[in-house]
């Protein structure tokens, strides 16, 4: 059994990517192809904002939104204590202190409550100025944007919503990508949109700031003028060189249409049996709050104390199922922020969620049978 079986996936798509693929091979348009700007305008119009400006990974996505905002030194970025690295990483990469909070019990994402407490200490000790909020869709669960959109106005935050495992997750019909002043998504392989390589995309509804972004995307070109022909050497900022490549958007445009068309609704529908077959172990559950919907990027349990788990790990893996621990320490724990205030933090729950959390394997092309044998094991188990 896959963890996340890309290559059943492919063999169901294969003859439309295998043509997407060779189009791009017979064009020779490597870089920046029509395919990219066909795929930025469809996921827009998907996720409901203006602008989609692909990049060459979710954690440039994230950084290239720092630079545009101007997030730098003397700057406080709060960031969820559980999360991956790259959510923390690229604020810190611009200078920033990067304040861990703590998250839900259930729903792994940023706590709006200790968010306010962790905001507060920061206008109180008066080190750093408060600038913006990462809010991360963790396991493919949008966060609570109500609640976490008040506390930024409140305070006068940024918000960027990290939606590189929740994209086409939703509140109450609005996609993920779309709850952010800037929004960022990665389409790394195993993510609910995957590409067959790197890449990323970053949602605005600002103007301003989807043409900043797509001059950071390309060496800080000049985009004010995309006609004049002198524009491509006349770089009037510092950027990066962040590009989607052609090949990928075409495997993308191909993956997008499955991905509404059935796989979203099929991956609800295996979580819905994990969530069936387990109610009544002692296994802790993820929820989905009233009105929530998941992309499932991961189906994320948490043990009980009495179960070790990597012993629970052979055993799966001996009944020929992979798990994989998300994530099994803290941001706040990581040695890269060891001797700064970002490894000052009081993130009681996720150090609980690092000690007990496994996931499961999980994808839109799991059988019954599959996660019944998942099931009955970890039942065995436990």
């Amino acid at each position: 059994m896959q963890f996340r079986d890309l290559p059943r996936q492919y063999e169901k798509l294969k003859s439309q990517i295998d043509e997407a693929m060779l189009s791009v091979a017979v064009s020779a348009r490597f870089i920046s192809g029509p395919q990219v700007k066909e795929l930025e305008k469809i996921l827009a119009e998907y996720v409901g904002v203006k602008h989609c400006i692909t990049c060459a990974n979710g954690t440039d996505a994230i950084s290239i939104a720092m630079r545009a905002w101007g997030i730098g030194e003397g700057d406080a970025v709060f960031v969820p204590d559980f999360t991956f690295f790259s959510s923390g990483e690229c604020p810190a990469d611009e200078g920033a202190a990067v304040i861990y909070v703590d998250v839900d019990d259930r729903t792994y994402n940023l706590d709006p409550v200790k968010l306010e407490e962790a905001v507060k200490r920061v206008l109180a000790e008066g080190k750093y100025r408060a600038r913006a909020v990462i809010a991360v869709d963790l396991f493919g669960l949008p966060a609570d944007y109500s609640a976490i959109r008040a506390v930024c106005r409140k305070y006068d935050l940024l918000l960027l919503e990290d939606a590189a495992q929740g994209f086409g997750g939703s509140i109450n019909g609005k996609l993920a990508g779309s709850f952010g002043d800037i929004a960022t998504t990665s389409f790394f392989p195993a993510k609910p949109l995957g590409c067959y390589g790197d890449g990323g995309a970053i949602f605005t509804d600002n103007d301003e700031l989807a043409e900043l972004i797509r001059s950071i995307c390309v060496h800080g070109k000049d985009m004010s003028n995309p006609n004049d022909p002198n524009a491509k050497y006349n770089n009037i900022r510092l950027g990066r060189n962040s590009r989607l490549d052609t090949i990928q958007a075409a495997i993308l445009l191909t993956k997008f249409k499955a991905f509404v068309d059935y796989e979203l609704a099929d991956v609800n529908k295996v979580a819905g049996w994990y969530t069936e077959g387990l109610k009544d172990t002692d296994l802790v559950l993820p929820m989905v709050t009233d009105g929530f919907c998941s992309s499932w990027a991961q189906y994320t349990v948490q043990l009980p104390a009495s179960v070790e788990r990597m012993e629970l790990q052979a055993k799966l893996k001996a009944a020929g199922i992979p798990s994989m621990v998300y994530y099994a320490k803290p941001m706040h724990k990581q040695d890269a922020f060891a001797g700064t205030d970002s490894a000052v933090a009081d993130c009681p729950v996720t150090e609980e969620l690092c000690a007990s959390v496994l996931s499961l394997p999980i994808d839109p092309y799991k059988t019954k049978e599959e996660i019944d044998l998942v099931i009955s094991e970890l039942k065995r188990f436990i």
